[in-house]
């Protein structure tokens, strides 16, 4: 056992030589050496998002703010499944807002007879609400499971507001999301739009915490700086917003798996006819959601994810690579989509793998040492740009600095488990035993 710690720790020492060494060297050298998975790939895309920003932040400054009265009638769609007692933090924040207009909230059980506990939750919560000029609630039971995008299509049936919201029973919002969300749409050019997601349960446990800084820099940042070049890939599921009319036109949610990009993709060529339609984010429209509280849980939910998102690029919307779609999609689609969130983690898990077995192990601690600096700078300048300039809490954000020093393994980790998603979905049909349905719902829908 000491041989074993003796030999760890000169390992150790030799591979911190080999970062100093790495780190002193020539510029030419240094940047070689990210070549293959940061400065292709990942800084153009960072670069693009910060332009992104500042563009946000001269526009809020230069652009007189829009008075004009708008107040569309609002189809809120909640899907509940099996959330229990919890189902309640969403539908009471939604018949909490403060918004001028009508607000039609339209709840949807699915598998009613198998979920008493929600059922009960949701009757009793809604049992003494009263229908009014500006308010309206409509319980919706569905006997048997038919899946999220049966829920959701059963909602829209009866969904009769100029803005529909597709929102999941474990998501609340803060009480003037409504009157936040609607807002960019008072432009007729404004089809879609989500708003800041950000997660209810941050301070349970250290695998939330992780969750919660990663939200805010990917989903409130990233998609603050991406929208301002119409170039949002994905309107989330827990969270999506759109006007009517344009979920009518694409034919509403396709039955699958990863149905909120689907909707988006689907949106995106419809909108390449009409190049003057654009997909917004509204800042200032936050929700918050519950994420999984163990790693374990974690790495679960985004196999789902990442195989999803696998499934749908090269099984169902392949011919979105095509120029087709308009050149702005088309890039945002192949950069975003397909480089950086496919082939991306690839990259570097065949990056990683090429030095770990070729190389010396110190060569490979030394530049781990080097991913993890570079890494975790890019997450500092991220998180402080978040703090200073979009954070409409601040101060309850601030103390999650504390966290960022372990963002960068947390990174790594993720985009490593986002390769064996990609694989698993490729060679086993991952998408087929997605709990988001049943399977013979998953498997009659989409692609064999």
């Amino acid at each position: 056992m000491d041989t074993l710690f003796s030999a760890l720790a000169s390992t150790l020492a030799d591979g911190w030589g080999v970062f100093l060494v790495m780190v002193s060297g020539s510029a030419e050298q240094l940047v070689l050496k990210f070549t293959p998975f940061a400065l292709f790939l990942e800084m153009p895309l960072y670069v693009l998002t910060w332009l992104g920003l500042a563009h946000y932040l001269w526009r809020q400054h230069t652009e007189a703010p829009a008075e004009v009265p708008y107040y569309p009638r609002v189809s809120c769609i909640c899907n509940a499944y099996a959330e229990g007692r919890d189902v309640q933090y969403s539908v009471r924040s939604l018949l909490e807002q403060i918004y001028p207009g009508h607000i039609e909230l339209i709840l949807v059980l699915d598998g009613a007879v198998h979920n008493r506990v929600t059922y009960q939750a949701i009757t009793q919560l809604v049992g003494g609400f009263r229908n009014s000029r500006s308010r309206s609630v409509r319980f919706i039971p569905k006997p048997q499971r038919g899946g999220r995008v049966s829920a959701t299509n059963t909602g829209l049936l009866y969904a009769t507001g100029e803005i529909v919201m597709a929102l999941d029973a474990d998501t609340s919002f803060d009480n003037d999301m409504v009157a936040m969300a609607v807002r960019p749409f008072v432009d007729p050019n404004v089809v879609g739009a989500t708003g800041p997601l950000r997660v209810r349960n941050a301070g349970r446990t250290l695998a939330t915490r992780l969750q919660a800084v990663e939200y805010m820099l990917a989903i409130y940042l990233g998609k603050v700086g991406l929208a301002e070049w119409n170039l949002i890939n994905n309107l989330p599921g827990a969270y999506m917003i759109y006007r009517k009319s344009i979920v009518d036109h694409v034919g509403g949610w396709n039955t699958g798996t990863g149905e909120d990009l689907d909707l988006t993709l689907r949106v995106k060529q419809y909108i390449r006819r009409y190049p003057g339609l654009r997909m917004v984010f509204a800042p200032g429209a936050v929700a918050h959601t519950e994420v999984p509280e163990s790693f374990a849980g974690f790495f679960k939910q985004r196999l789902r994810w990442d195989g999803d998102l696998s499934y749908i690029y090269f099984r169902k919307h392949w011919h979105a690579f095509s120029p087709m779609i308009g050149w702005r999609n088309f890039l945002g689609v192949v950069w975003y989509g397909l480089l950086f969130q496919v082939f991306l983690p690839i990259l570097q898990v065949c990056f990683f793998a090429y030095y770990l077995l070729f190389e010396p192990a110190a060569f490979f601690v030394g530049l781990m040492l080097l991913v993890y600096c570079f890494y975790g700078l890019l997450c500092l300048f991220q998180f402080l740009l978040f703090i200073a300039l979009l954070s409409e809490r601040p101060r309850q954000d601030l103390p999650f600095l504390a966290i960022l020093p372990l963002m960068p393994v947390f990174m790594v980790c993720a985009r490593v488990w986002s390769a064996i998603a990609t694989f698993h979905e490729w060679f086993n049909r991952a998408h087929q035993d997605s709990p988001m349905g049943p399977w013979w719902v998953i498997r009659q829908g989409g692609p064999k």
